[in-house]
Order: structure tokens, then C-alpha cells, then sequence
């Protein structure tokens, strides 16, 4: 019987390798259910004829490359063993509903061909693929010009694959004459995670990669350190997260981050760190507290300017010398950690009242000099730590906008600066590549998961009121706003994934200056989530992101599709579920069950 289970599986190193599964002989079965894409593809025609079954005995050839060989193999297991049967049956089929007659032929062969083998996982990679199940024949064909496009062809082959209708045992079935070219609409598609309020398991973030790679997004944008703890152990500066950690058991090893950073290349996701500097870095005080000004105090003093937007305070020195070996010291080392060309440098949120308690900052401020000469003077100190390691800067678009310090933007060049916008809307956008910025889109009003779950500060009276007494309905970040009404949070309401989809990040612009947006990513600060329940914070509303930067959010007509959508997504979060991905559901299951007969507008 030992024998029997290792003959299963044959690894042929040859000019290609050759994987294959050796089981029985395969047998025909109907299928009446559609088929649901998630993102949709840019183009894709469907053959006329009946399904055909998925040969147990699949073979998958693919050209010698460590990082697609992982991928095939995680890809060939869910082709076979996934079993999907569609929860609902859409009352506009994607694909035609055949009547199987018998074909004396299955599918046993897919043969993956790319063209430039060498082309590495960064920014602006060749993603595109085609994919072709033929009408004749058992053979496959899986063509892209990189790595990573394939590994796009194969999520888009594995979510073909779908059981007949009624049926949960036997073969599963592939429509037969489809024919597929796509291509992502924004290079970035990406998702935030702040790992500092509330710390992630290794898998916790492993699992969210791979949900980001079914969705076709490739950026971790991996937030790691922030004012409430430093969890990465770097070398050269170890006492940074051995003692500005949340403890032991709360912190990412070099291993960790090389198992991660490998994890995201099988699925095709770029993880970008952010050392958000000089503001939200009070965790670095614990270590050095010399470098870090107005730690140890409480955010909001009375009678004073505030110290920091929440708890806890503290923002790097820039007139310390200090503060610059020990910054180097942590770019030098996460930059090793990470091969990624981008490397986010934060720079947002600078808070006056923190510099201003320092007395360092209160004597060069006595000398004429401004808020804004202080933060120039980090950034230009600490840019060349960035360049000297060939890394692209990202900033958040605070550096150059913000009211509080901000810098002139002719000191940081659009050549090797982007700029993540978080408010402001396409019109802030608009604004920042019209000075020449490729931008980053994450508006809060949009793409901010964390908002609408109420307020998590303690001792808030300010909350203690009528709701219908609360004319403002608002709330500010402050303890002098209003807040019965969105329960605290401070940027309600709920961001839900219509909400997400919908949203349009080149408004208003023109096609050269849309052009300068390389994407967008919705972003999951943590003060109210960790493992236990990111996937429910994330999923389904992130792939909403997913499809929107992959293939738009528009029809044809030019019309939101969000609605058109709705089967789709309804369908691909039950697929998540049994991909073991918690997505929260969406709908009443009636709903699904009786597809658009929950729409609040019939259009369909």
C-alpha cells in the first residue's frame, strides 16, 4: 500500500517539468451550472459545445523556474482535488449552460509556454496571459510572457474548473472551447496591513497573501512598526523589537520575513515594507528613548496641543544625530530582508505639539527657522539611505501636502518618489500627478476597511448622548467631537465592497495624467482586529479592490457593474470559504438562491 501511495506522484526533471497524478480512467458527466470568474478577464469567448472532465491524470509542462514550480504545484492540487459547485446559478449565465452529450476526450494536458523566463516580480511586470481550452483535442495552452502571468492563467484555469450540477463526487468539468486575454488594468493592486496596534501571526499573514494572489492582487503593503510596538528583529538594532515589542511570541524573525517574502513570489505579490518615520515611531524610544521627543506622555494633555492622533505619543528627533545611525541602521537591514524595488518610508501624520514639547526643537524654532525645515531636514538626511540600496521611496502624500510640516516637492523627484494619497479623494490625486507623482490611491472615504466598527478609546464621554440629539452626527479624532451618531469611528460609515468597487480612482483626470496612477490598495489599520478576525475585516470587500483594478469596474455600456457583479462576488466568497479563507457573507443565502431578486433597482 506504501508502494501504491508514492507511485502516485512522478516529478520529471527534463528541459520542462513534468508533473502527473496516475489514477483512474476518467468518465463523462452533465453539467447545468455557469461558471463564475473573479476578477472577470479582460476578454474571453466561450465555446458552443458541452463541458469536458478534468483527466485525473492531468499533466502540466511548464518551463524550469523555482518560484512557477511552487505555484503549479499548489495549482495542480486545487485543479483536482477543489471539487466547486456553484452556490447559485445566475439568471445572465457568463458562460453557456450545456446538456453534456458523450466526448470520447477530457482534458490531460496543459502546456504553460513563457516568453522571458528571467523577468523578476517587481513594479510594472508583464502580467498579462492567454489561455485557450481547446474545441478539439486534450491539450491546454497557457501562454504569457512572464513568470507571473502565468501564475494570473492558472488562478483564472482553476476557477473554470466546477463539478456538474448536483454532483460532489466523480470528475470535474472544464468548458471546452474558451478562449481567454487578459491583462491587469492598474500594475499595483495591493492590500495595507498594520501589524503594530495588534500583532499577526506568520500565518495569518501567509493566508492573506494567498487570498490577495486568488484575487490577481500582487502588493503586501506590510505597515510593520508604528507608536505601539516595533515586532521586526533586525540585526544590527536588536533592542529596538526586544524591547519595543509587545513581548516575546510578538515578533518577525529574518526567517519569518524570508518565508513570507517567498510565500507572496508563489502567488505572485510583491510585500513592500513601511518604516513609518519620523512621526508614529514611539516604540522606538524603549530602546532609545534619547532620539524619540514627547514619549512617556499622554496624547492629549489638557490645556496643551495634542501630542499625538492616538495612543501613544512619540515622533523621531531630526535635529538628534542620534536619530540618523540608528535610522540607517533599520533601512540598511530591512532593506536586505525585502528584494522588493519599493521601500515605504511613511511620513505621514506629523503632529506639532510632540515637536514642539522638545526643547531642542523649541530653540531652532526661537532661531527663525520653521516646522517644514525640520521635516526637510529628515528627509533629505535619510533619503540616500533609500537610493543607496536602489530602492523607489514611498511616501505617503502627506510629506508634501500636510498643513502641519511638509516639505517642498521639488526636494523629493517624481523620478524616484511615489506618493500614497489617503484623503482627499481623485481630485488630491488629480492634483499630485499633475506635478509629476505616479500615486498610489487609498482614500479613506473608499478604501479604509477599519472604519464604521465604532470607537475604541476608553473614557470617552463624549459618546454618552441621544443619538437624535446629536445634530452634527459626527465625530472627530479629538475628545471635543460629537460621535453618538457613527459610534466613535472616526471615519464612518462601513466601507462596503460596492462602496470599494465602485469607486472611480481617475476621476476627472486625462488620459496622461490617469496614466500616473500605478493603483490602489484598501488598507486594514488594526486597533480593532488581529488573526482572529482579519479574514472577515478583509474578504470579500478587498476583492472588490481585486477586480476593480484589474479589469475596471465598468460594463460595456460604461455603466457600474457593480450589480452585475453581485452573483459573481456572491459566488467567489462561498469559493474563498472553501478555500479557507473566512470571508464574511453578504447576503441572505435566499438571495443567492434567486439571483438579482435582491436588487433595489431592477436593471437586469
Amino acid at each position: 500500500m506504501e508502494k501504491e501511495k508514492k507511485a502516485k506522484w512522478i516529478v520529471i526533471h527534463s528541459p520542462a517539468l513534468l508533473i502527473a497524478l496516475i489514477v483512474n480512467q476518467f468518465f463523462i458527466i452533465s453539467a447545468n451550472a455557469d461558471v463564475f470568474l473573479w476578477p472577470i478577464p479582460q476578454s474571453i469567448s466561450w465555446g458552443a459545445g458541452p463541458p469536458i472532465t478534468i483527466s485525473s491524470h492531468l499533466r502540466i509542462t511548464f518551463p524550469r523556474h523555482r518560484d512557477l514550480h511552487r505555484a503549479v504545484v499548489y495549482y495542480r492540487k486545487l485543479m483536482l482535488s477543489e471539487k466547486w459547485l456553484p452556490v447559485q446559478v445566475s439568471a445572465k449565465p457568463t458562460s453557456p449552460t450545456a446538456t453534456v452529450a458523450a466526448a470520447n476526450y477530457s482534458l490531460t494536458w496543459l502546456q504553460i509556454k513563457v516568453r522571458d523566463i528571467s523577468a523578476d516580480l517587481q513594479h510594472g511586470v508583464d502580467e498579462s496571459y492567454s489561455l485557450n481550452v481547446p474545441d478539439q483535442g486534450s491539450r491546454a495552452k497557457l501562454e504569457a510572457m512572464t513568470v507571473w502571468g502565468v501564475i494570473r492563467g492558472l488562478e483564472t484555469l482553476t476557477q473554470l474548473i466546477r463539478m456538474p450540477s448536483g454532483k460532489s463526487k466523480g470528475e470535474p468539468i472544464i468548458e471546452h472551447g474558451v478562449s481567454i486575454h487578459d491583462k491587469p488594468k492598474f500594475a499595483h493592486r495591493g492590500l495595507l496591513l498594520d501589524t503594530s496596534r495588534n500583532f499577526y501571526a506568520v500565518n495569518d499573514i501567509l493566508r492573506t497573501i494567498r487570498a490577495l494572489g486568488h484575487n490577481k492582487m500582487n502588493v503586501f503593503h506590510w505597515h510593520i512598526t508604528d507608536s505601539q510596538s516595533f515586532p521586526l528583529s533586525l540585526a544590527s538594532e536588536p533592542l529596538l523589537a526586544a524591547k519595543g515589542s509587545y513581548g516575546e511570541g510578538f515578533i518577525y524573525s529574518n526567517k519569518d520575513v524570508a518565508k513570507i517574502v517567498r510565500y507572496g513570489r508563489t502567488f505572485g505579490v510583491r510585500v513592500i515594507p513601511e518604516i513609518d518615520a519620523p512621526g508614529h515611531t514611539a516604540s522606538w524610544a524603549a530602546a532609545y528613548p534619547e532620539i524619540v521627543v514627547c514619549n512617556n506622555q499622554f496624547w492629549v494633555p489638557p490645556g496643551v496641543d495634542r501630542f499625538a492622533n492616538e495612543p501613544t505619543p512619540g515622533q523621531l528627533n531630526p535635529l538628534n544625530p542620534k536619530t540618523y545611525e540608528v535610522f540607517k541602521n533599520v533601512v540598511d537591514d530591512v532593506a536586505s530582508m525585502f528584494p522588493d524595488t519599493f521601500f515605504h518610508a511613511g511620513a505621514d501624520e506629523i503632529i506639532l505639539g510632540c515637536w514642539k514639547n522638545s526643547t531642542d526643537i523649541q530653540k531652532f524654532l526661537k532661531e527663525n527657522h520653521t516646522m517644514d525645515e525640520i521635516l526637510t531636514r529628515f528627509i533629505n538626511t535619510s533619503r540616500s539611505f533609500f537610493t543607496s540600496h536602489n530602492k523607489t521611496t514611498v511616501y505617503w502624500a502627506d510629506v508634501i501636502t500636510s498643513t502641519e510640516a511638509k516639505v517642498d516637492p521639488t526636494l523629493l523627484p517624481p523620478s524616484s518618489t511615489i506618493l500614497q494619497n489617503w484623503n482627499g479623494g481623485s481630485e488630491k490625486t488629480k492634483s499630485l500627478v499633475q506635478k509629476g507623482y505616479r500615486v498610489i490611491a487609498s482614500d479613506v472615504d473608499w478604501f479604509y476597511l477599519d472604519c464604521g466598527f465604532g470607537n475604541w478609546l476608553s473614557n470617552n464621554t463624549n459618546l454618552d448622548q441621544d443619538f437624535n440629539n446629536d445634530p452634527n452626527n459626527t465625530y472627530n479624532w479629538a475628545p471635543q467631537g460629537k460621535g453618538a451618531g457613527t459610534g466613535g469611528s472616526w471615519c464612518a460609515p462601513f466601507k462596503s465592497w460596492s462602496r470599494i468597487y465602485d469607486h472611480d480612482i481617475t476621476a476627472g483626470m486625462t488620459s496622461e495624467e490617469a496614466k500616473l496612477v500605478i493603483g490602489g490598495e484598501v488598507c486594514l489599520w488594526s486597533e480593532q482586529s488581529d488573526g482572529v478576525v482579519v479574514d472577515s475585516r478583509l474578504w470579500p470587500r478587498t476583492a472588490a479592490l481585486g477586480e476593480s483594478m484589474w479589469s475596471g469596474n465598468r460594463n460595456e455600456e460604461g455603466r457600474k457593474r457593480s450589480g452585475e457583479a453581485t452573483d459573481r462576488m456572491n459566488d467567489w466568497r462561498f469559493r474563498l470559504l472553501r478555500r479557507g479563507i473566512g470571508a464574511e457573507p453578504l447576503q441572505p443565502l435566499w438571495c443567492l438562491k434567486h439571483s438579482h431578486q435582491c436588487d433595489f433597482e431592477q436593471t437586469f
